[in-house]
């Protein structure tokens, strides 16, 4: 192997140590209990007795694994999406109803906040996001165009859009999504998945305001390796670019963390003084010719 090759991977392992320690204080962030339909901080709802919340999860998180289906959408214009176009990277699906008043807007609003940290950790055109609209017979294009414009959403990539009653019952199999009719609407799972670049279910992503983390970590974790690039070293550096960025809790940001390549240079230093030591006692020891 290189000496060129050998550092580099000496660098992805300590920036992937790091990267580990750091993701492991947000753990738990992406894997809390799911919230259901309820909006806590503006009109209590209580579900209605078809929801049970420990079947909704226990659904959600079987899917996690599966395939999902090549479906088709419309946008706001009234073009055609499918899920297959979206290949080869990462995308984000959320599921809404337009009639909501509160926990659907709350959930958009707050999503957007974290797509747009991600997308500026992890680049313009690092995934996708699609926005579906669930009840079939009212989220309509022209609906679902609204539903974004009132959030002031217009994020390159993302996409609000309707499926008919078919797709979105095939679709929410394939996710594990549930929903049911209530006096008030819809009691539903509040759950963001991601799929990867081949199209599966990688992480469910629960509640109303998730941190930034609960994303962008399962986000890196799914792009690791796969980024595009012209040479291998320009892989490498995607790479470590994207396991050297980290968060910021006190910012709300993720920041590109220098500390691997300081361990890197403190851990070549102390190899470097080894290795004279080493063969700096070997040439005292050494006898100076040959023997008479």
């Amino acid at each position: 192997m290189s000496p060129l090759r050998f550092t580099g991977f000496l660098i992805l392992f300590l920036a992937a140590m790091v990267s580990s320690a750091q993701s492991a204080e947000h753990a738990a962030a992406g894997h809390d209990a799911a919230t259901i339909g309820q909006d806590h901080d503006a009109a209590a709802h209580e579900p209605g007795p078809a929801y049970d919340e420990a079947a909704a999860l226990s659904l959600s998180q079987a899917a996690i694994g599966r395939s999902v289906n090549d479906h088709s959408f419309l946008d706001g214009e009234g073009r055609e999406i499918a899920l297959s176009a979206l290949r080869g990277r990462p995308v984000v699906i959320s599921l809404i109803y337009t009639s909501c008043y509160h926990v659907c807007p709350t959930i958009t609003t707050n999503l957007e906040k974290v797509v747009r940290v991600a997308r500026d950790a992890l680049g313009e055109n690092s995934f996708s996001v699609l926005s579906i609209g669930f009840d079939t017979p009212n989220d309509t294009p022209d609906r679902m165009r609204l539903f974004a414009r009132q959030r002031g959403i217009d994020i390159n990539d993302w996409h609000f859009v309707s499926a008919s009653a078919e797709t979105m019952r095939d679709l929410s199999a394939d996710i594990g999504f549930s929903y049911f009719d209530s006096p008030k609407g819809f009691d539903h799972m509040i759950q963001a998945t991601l799929l990867d670049g081949k199209g599966k279910v990688y992480r469910q992503v629960y509640g109303i305001a998730p941190e930034p983390p609960s994303l962008v970590e399962p986000l890196k974790e799914v792009l690791w390796g796969k980024q595009v690039a012209a040479t291998p070293i320009d892989g490498w550096i995607n790479n470590i670019k994207l396991f050297c960025t980290v968060y910021d809790p006190t910012t709300g940001k993720y920041h590109f963390d220098y500390s691997p390549f300081i361990a890197f240079g403190i851990g070549l230093l102390a190899l470097s003084g080894i290795a004279w030591v080493i063969v700096h006692s070997w040439r005292r020891s050494s006898p100076s010719g040959p023997a008479a």
